[in-house]
């Protein structure tokens, strides 16, 4: 189910040209590599090198698996946030009680005043513009006005256009942060992704052994130091990942409450120890958020924004809340301060299948059925 864009090296009389865009639809891969990834250093061609005029080659890589399977798990996943919502749409009539219970619906499902506001004002227009009088259908225009809400949210991760693309993954404790990079590993590692983890979570041995497991299972090296300073620690993993050619150096780190001030200041450290193995790095900066804390997840969105600049977010354990309007309020926030900070993947259970890349339609219609 996650796919990788594979292009062709550029031919040694091509003209360079700017990276290749990269267009995210419903059907766009989960990461997208440059032709750089996979190649060693010596032979890989920068992401700038590659020629405007090339296409995906459609033999390089086995075509995207049907999803039809996970959106079965993501309904049922999200199930108790939409069968909380589907009962407003029970009744006979459109009226003023409907979307007072809509909203009192969206509110309690965390999708926070903001986005509640807003997407309350666009399903009534919509319903106006199509003349709409059965509240049943009414549901349908909700989920489109969902979809079109989330949808800037919608964008695929980009591996390849640094050697390596270093990764820094930050988040509380508890959100999941070293079972979503063991999931993501592997994905990566069979696109033949060479990956190096770091283990800069040096206070919690647990993480480390963790950590560890999921490099065994997936046959990546991790770099790690028992009772280290974790700035170190990722220091060392990028410059070993520089030195083995590795396409991906993806750094763990310990879980802190963004209220944890002196933690805060330790993850800003980290972050500039990696500038320093590597200019440009980190090229992601992921927040792993547990959707059961729902408006608390977009608390800590805002936090960890500020004081790291996030380039991308990991919703996971959805399946377990009724909570999972978040999105919406967080794809509100985005639209408010101009500034979308893109859901790269959600998860709704354990196993490896069940983290896959965010489609906004797909959320929407498992949402409202």
């Amino acid at each position: 189910m996650f796919s990788f864009f594979k292009k062709k090296p550029p031919p040694a009389a091509a003209p360079p040209a700017t990276a290749p865009p990269v267009i995210p639809s419903a059907s766009s891969p989960a990461v997208v590599t440059s032709p750089a990834a996979g190649l060693p250093p010596a032979a890989a061609a920068p992401a700038t090198a590659v020629p405007a005029a090339l296409h995906p080659v459609a033999s390089a890589s086995p075509a995207p698996a049907p999803r039809t399977g996970w959106l079965s798990r993501l309904a049922q996943g999200l199930r108790k946030t939409g069968s909380s919502i589907a009962q407003v749409f029970t009744g006979t009539r459109i009226d003023d009680a409907l979307y007072e219970d809509l909203e009192s619906a969206l509110l309690m499902a965390d999708a926070g005043v903001g986005a509640t506001e807003f997407l309350l004002a666009d399903l009534k227009r919509r319903v106006k513009d199509a003349k709409v009088t059965d509240p049943a259908a009414v549901k349908g225009l909700l989920a489109q006005a969902l979809a079109d809400l989330l949808r800037p949210l919608q964008q695929p991760l980009v591996i390849g256009n640094a050697s390596p693309t270093v990764i820094m993954v930050a988040g509380v404790n508890g959100a999941g942060k070293t079972t979503t990079i063991g999931k993501l590993t592997r994905h990566l590692a069979e696109a033949n992704c060479k990956v190096l983890l770091a283990a800069a979570d040096t206070f919690r041995a647990a993480a480390r052994e963790q950590l560890s497991v999921w490099a065994d299972r997936n046959q990546v090296q991790v770099v790690s130091q028992e009772g280290g300073d974790p700035a170190a620690v990722t220091f060392d993993a990028v410059a070993a990942g520089r030195a083995r050619g590795c396409d991906v150096v993806i750094a763990d780190t310990a879980g802190r409450l963004p209220t944890q001030l002196h933690l805060m200041e330790e993850l800003k450290k980290i972050q500039r120890t990696i500038g320093k193995a590597q200019e440009g790095a980190p090229h992601e900066v992921l927040l792993v958020v547990d959707g059961n804390t729902g408006q608390n997840a977009l608390a800590q969105v805002k936090a960890f924004d500020a004081a790291l600049g996030l380039t991308g977010l990991v919703v996971t354990k959805l399946d377990g809340t009724a909570k999972g309007g978040v999105l919406a309020a967080i794809a509100r926030w985005g639209a408010e301060q101009g500034r979308v900070v893109p859901v790269y993947f959600i998860g709704v259970g354990e196993k490896l299948e069940d983290l896959q890349t965010f489609d906004a339609q797909e959320f929407a219609q498992a949402l409202l059925g």
